[in-house]
C-alpha cells in the first residue's frame, strides 16, 4: 500500500472512531427531567469518611419518584454506591459510632417509619411502627436512643375490640380556626392532631422496644436536639394559641430527655428557626427573625447565640451583616423527595459558627466570629450551596452545590485557612448532560426608573448569533420574598434550547440584597417592582438582538400576580403564561392557605380598605389587557387558589374575546413546577413554551383553538 492509501485509510479510520454524540451535541428538551438524578441530604460520617445521602430519580412507567440511600467515599474517585433497597428511603442519619445508620422508609401500611441499617452488613430493620408514622430522627449522644417526631395519640394506640359493635363516624368537619387548609394536604387540619416528640431504645440485639411519648399538647414541635450530655431534648415551638393574630413567634424550649415539665430557653421578638448546641452544651447558636413591631413584609433572619440557660438574653451577631443568613436560591430544580439542611455549625472551641448566607443571586458558606462578630467567606462561588453537614470537629464539609447548568454535586469543603473552591466528589448527571449544549447565563446589572441597581442575567441559545434577532421571554419568580440566582432551572435552559432569549431579574422585594431592598414593596405589591422588571426589559432591548415585536412574560405565584399585572399595564408583550397566580386580592385574603391578619402586604382587612386592595388586583384592569393569556393552574393548589387568579382571568378576558385558555392540573399543589409529578412537569414546561411558539414564532398549532 502506498503513503497516499495508508493515509487515507487512516482518516477513514479515526473518522469512524468519533461518535455521532461526541461529534454532534444535541440541545437539552423537556424530556430530560425523566433522566436527571438528583441529591438530597449528604449526611458526613462521624469520622468524617464517608457521605450518606439521597438519590432521587424518576420511575417514568408510574410517573412518580423513587429514593434511596447511597454512599461515596470523601476521598472522591469512586462513583456513589446503593446502601438501600427501597424506594422511598430518606433522611439518613449516622449513630454517633458510624456503625450505623438510622433513616425514614414507608412500611407496608405505606406509613412512614424508622428503620436502622447497620454499616458492617445485614438488612434494615424497622425501629417503630406507630400507627400515624414517625420521622425527623436524631440520635442521643450515647447512640442507645432514637427521638423522633409523630402525630400518633393516645387512641390511635387502643387495640380494637373484635367484639365490639362498629360505631359509626361521622365525616363532617367543624371548623374553629382561620388556617384550615394547607397546600399539600389533601384534607383539612387537624386541629386536633399535633407533632411531638417522642423517643425509642435501639439495641444491637435488634430487640423491639416500646416508643415513649415525651411531649404532648395542643401544639407542635420542631426540630429537636439532644443536649451534649444526653439529658435534655431542645426544641422550637409556637405555642400561642391562633397565633395569626399576633405578629410571628417561635420560641427554643427544653424538656428532660425522659419526659417532664418544659422549659423556654430563648426567646426574641420574632421566630426562632435552625438551633444548634455547642459542643460543652453551654450556649445555643439560633437562626431568629425579628417579626414584632413595626411588623414588615419582609424581615431579614440574622444568626444569634445565647446561654443555654433560662432567662438568658439572646446577642445578635449578624444584625450589620446586611445579607440572608441561612439563605438560599431558587430554582426549579431542588430534589423532589429528601430534606435539604442548613444546619448552624460550630468550630470546635467554641469560637466561631459555619452558616449559609445569600448574597446577590449567590448562596455560599461563612464563618461568623462570636467575639468580633466578624463575617468571612468559606466559599466565594458563584452557585448556591444547596445542603451541607460537617464533621465533628467543624473542618470538613459535605455540600450539595448547585450552578446555572449544574443541577447539583456533592463537594467537599475544608473550612481551615482562606476561602476556596469545594472539590466536586460526585457527577450524577455528567453522562446525561454530556450528551447536550448548554449556555452559560450573562450577569447584568442595570438602573432602575429611580436609580435602584437591579441584578438579573440574560440566557441566550446555545448557538446564539448576535447578528439576529431572538424572541424574549421575561422570567418573573414568585415569593414575593425569595431571589432568582446561580442555580440550575430546567425552564430557563429549555427556553433557550428552544430559541429564546430568557431574561430573570431580582425585582425590589427580592432576598439576598438586604433588609430595606428586601422590605421595599411593602404596601406597594405589585407597584414598582414591575417597573424594576420593565427597565430590565429595556436594557436587554437596547443590545440589539432581541426583537421588540416578539417578547412574552410569564412566572408563577408572586410571579404570576406580576405576570398579570403587567399585561394590565403595557401592551409590548405578545404573550404570557401566568402561573398559579393571584388576580383578586379582596378573594385571597379570605382563602389562601394562610392569613393576611397582620399589616405585612395590606394595612387593613379588605372591607377596611377596599379602596387598596382593588388598586392593586390585576382583574381591576383586565380591559387593558391584548395580551394573549394562558394560565396554569393546580387544582390543588391552596396557596393561590385558582378561584381567586386564573379562574378570573380566564373568564373575565373570554367575554372580551382576547385570546386566552387555561391549563389545569389535576391533583397538583402549589408545586407543581418543583415537585409535580414528572409528567405534569414536563406537560407544564410543553405548554408555556408552546404557548410562546404560537404567538411569538407563528407556530401553528390546533391545541389552543
Amino acid at each position: 500500500m502506498g503513503t497516499r492509501m495508508r493515509a487515507l485509510a487512516l482518516v477513514i479510520v479515526v473518522a469512524l472512531s468519533v461518535s455521532p454524540r461526541a461529534a454532534v451535541k444535541r440541545a437539552i428538551t423537556e424530556h430530560d427531567l425523566m433522566k436527571f438524578t438528583w441529591i438530597a441530604d449528604p449526611q458526613i460520617s462521624p469520622d468524617g469518611a464517608t457521605i450518606a445521602f439521597v438519590q432521587v430519580t424518576v420511575n417514568e412507567k408510574d410517573n412518580k419518584y423513587e429514593s434511596a440511600l447511597y454512599r461515596v467515599p470523601v476521598s472522591g474517585g469512586t462513583p456513589p454506591a446503593r446502601l438501600t433497597s427501597g424506594t422511598r428511603d430518606t433522611s439518613p442519619r449516622w449513630s454517633p459510632d458510624g456503625t450505623s445508620i438510622a433513616f425514614v422508609r414507608p412500611n407496608d401500611k405505606d406509613t412512614p417509619q424508622l428503620f436502622v441499617l447497620p454499616m458492617h452488613g445485614g438488612e434494615a430493620r424497622a425501629v417503630t411502627d406507630l400507627p400515624k408514622g414517625a420521622g425527623a430522627p436524631v440520635w442521643s449522644p450515647d447512640g442507645r436512643t432514637l427521638a423522633f417526631t409523630s402525630t400518633t395519640v393516645a387512641d390511635d394506640l387502643k387495640k380494637p375490640d373484635p367484639a365490639a359493635k362498629a360505631e359509626r363516624k361521622s365525616d363532617v368537619k367543624v371548623v374553629t380556626r382561620a388556617v384550615y387548609r394547607s397546600n399539600g394536604n389533601p384534607t383539612y387540619v387537624d386541629a386536633d392532631r399535633h407533632s411531638h416528640i417522642w423517643t425509642i431504645a435501639v439495641s444491637d440485639s435488634g430487640e423491639k422496644a416500646e416508643p415513649k411519648q415525651i411531649t404532648s399538647g395542643e401544639f407542635d414541635e420542631r426540630g429537636a436536639q439532644w443536649s451534649p450530655d444526653g439529658a435534655w431534648l431542645y426544641f422550637t415551638s409556637d405555642r400561642v394559641a391562633e397565633s395569626y393574630f399576633n405578629a410571628g413567634d417561635s420560641d427554643l424550649y427544653r424538656v428532660p430527655a425522659a419526659g417532664g415539665a418544659l422549659a423556654r430557653v430563648a426567646s426574641i421578638d420574632g421566630q426562632i428557626g435552625a438551633f444548634a448546641l455547642a459542643p460543652d452544651g453551654k450556649r445555643i447558636a439560633f437562626v431568629g427573625t425579628l417579626s414584632g413591631q413595626p411588623v414588615r413584609s419582609y424581615s431579614q433572619p440574622d444568626l444569634w447565640v445565647t446561654d443555654a440557660a433560662e432567662g438568658a438574653t439572646p446577642r445578635n451577631l449578624t444584625d450589620t451583616y446586611d445579607f440572608d443568613v441561612n439563605g438560599g436560591i431558587g430554582g426549579d430544580q431542588s430534589a423532589p423527595r429528601g430534606e435539604q439542611p442548613h444546619p448552624i455549625v460550630w468550630a470546635a472551641d467554641g469560637g466561631a459558627l459555619i452558616v449559609t448566607t445569600a448574597e446577590k443571586g449567590s448562596s455560599n458558606l461563612v464563618r461568623v466570629t462570636i467575639a468580633n462578630r466578624r463575617v468571612e467567606p468559606i466559599t466565594q462561588g458563584t452557585h448556591d450551596v444547596v445542603a451541607f453537614t460537617a464533621t465533628r470537629d467543624a473542618k470538613t464539609i459535605a455540600a450539595t452545590i448547585s450552578t446555572q447548568t449544574n443541577i447539583g454535586d456533592i463537594a467537599i469543603v475544608k473550612t481551615s485557612g482562606a476561602a476556596s473552591d469545594p472539590a466536586t466528589i460526585t457527577h450524577v448527571n455528567e453522562a446525561l448532560f454530556s450528551e447536550f449544549t448548554q449556555s452559560e447565563p450573562e450577569e447584568v446589572w442595570y438602573s432602575s426608573f429611580d436609580g435602584k441597581k437591579i441584578q438579573g442575567w440574560i440566557l441566550k441559545p446555545p448557538d446564539f448569533d448576535p447578528s439576529k434577532k431572538y424572541p424574549l421571554i421575561l422570567e418573573i419568580h414568585g415569593g414575593p420574598h425569595s431571589a432568582y440566582g446561580n442555580v440550575y432551572t430546567h425552564e430557563f435552559q429549555w427556553m433557550a434550547a428552544k430559541g429564546y432569549v430568557v431574561l430573570f431579574t431580582n425585582p425590589r422585594g427580592s432576598t439576598s440584597y438586604g433588609q430595606e431592598f428586601g422590605n421595599l414593596i411593602q404596601y406597594r405589591y405589585p407597584g414598582d417592582d414591575y417597573k424594576d422588571l420593565m427597565a430590565g426589559v429595556d436594557e436587554i432591548v437596547k443590545r440589539g438582538y432581541v426583537d421588540a415585536s416578539r417578547m412574552g412574560v410569564t412566572g408563577g405565584s408572586g410571579g404570576g400576580l406580576l405576570t398579570n399585572w403587567t399585561i394590565t399595564q403595557t401592551q409590548r408583550f405578545k404573550a404570557a403564561v401566568s402561573q398559579r397566580d393571584i388576580a383578586d386580592w379582596y378573594g385571597f385574603w379570605f382563602t389562601a392557605d394562610f392569613t393576611l391578619f397582620q399589616p405585612t402586604w395590606f394595612k387593613k382587612a379588605p372591607w377596611e380598605d377596599p379602596e387598596d386592595f382593588h388598586a392593586r388586583s390585576p382583574i381591576t384592569y383586565v380591559d387593558k389587557v391584548t395580551t394573549p393569556l394562558m394560565l396554569i393552574l393546580g387544582d390543588a393548589d391552596y396557596r393561590t387558589p385558582p378561584a381567586e387568579g386564573g379562574e378570573q382571568m380566564f373568564r373575565a378576558l373570554k367575554y372580551r374575546k382576547i385570546p386566552t385558555v387555561m391549563v389545569r392540573f389535576p391533583r397538583e399543589t402549589h408545586e407543581l413546577s418543583r415537585s409535580g409529578e414528572p409528567w405534569h412537569r414536563i406537560e407544564r414546561l410543553q405548554h408555556i413554551v408552546g404557548w410562546m411558539d404560537k404567538w411569538l414564532q407563528g407556530k401553528a398549532t390546533s391545541t389552543y383553538e
